[in-house]
């Protein structure tokens, strides 16, 4: 009994300490005025199922996750994603957070037919959002 009991406890631990969510990592700082942007689409263009879209950044440079040098970064596409990803924390991977560890600058997506919004979000070496956080303005776009 005592050992159900002991169990139970460190259960509750365990789902309270999950519920407080992960300790921040250490953040990287963004140089003053440093900005993502996407080249194209255009906010509000209507496209077919497979669009390019192309990544821009002022005032930092582009590294391959991993690749911690200063001023550096790597992309991640925000695929129909209302909030940011949470500061201090990697960013999620998955099909609506796409990273781009390998220092590309564009990619091709397949869209269901249907509006969408892309955004993008630069990584430090670990996936984190860097200080302030280094992110394009939300476009829109219509995928006939």
């Amino acid at each position: 009994m005592k050992r159900i009991l002991l169990t139970l406890a460190l259960t509750d631990l365990a789902t309270a300490a999950m519920a407080a969510g992960a300790p921040a990592l250490p953040t990287t700082q963004a140089p003053a005025g440093a900005k993502a942007y996407i080249i194209s689409p255009a906010d509000g263009a209507t496209v077919g199922p497979e669009v390019t879209v192309r990544f821009g950044l002022k005032g930092m440079g582009v590294a391959p996750a991993g690749v911690a040098k200063e001023h550096t970064g790597h992309h991640h596409l925000l695929v129909d994603v209302k909030d940011l990803p949470a500061a201090g924390q990697p960013i999620p991977a998955d099909a609506q957070h796409i990273h781009f560890g390998g220092g590309q600058t564009q990619t091709t997506l397949k869209l269901a037919p249907g509006t969408h919004t892309l955004q993008l979000e630069l990584g430090d070496a670990n996936h984190v959002p860097f200080e302030p956080a280094v992110v394009s303005k939300k476009i829109t776009i219509h995928v006939k």
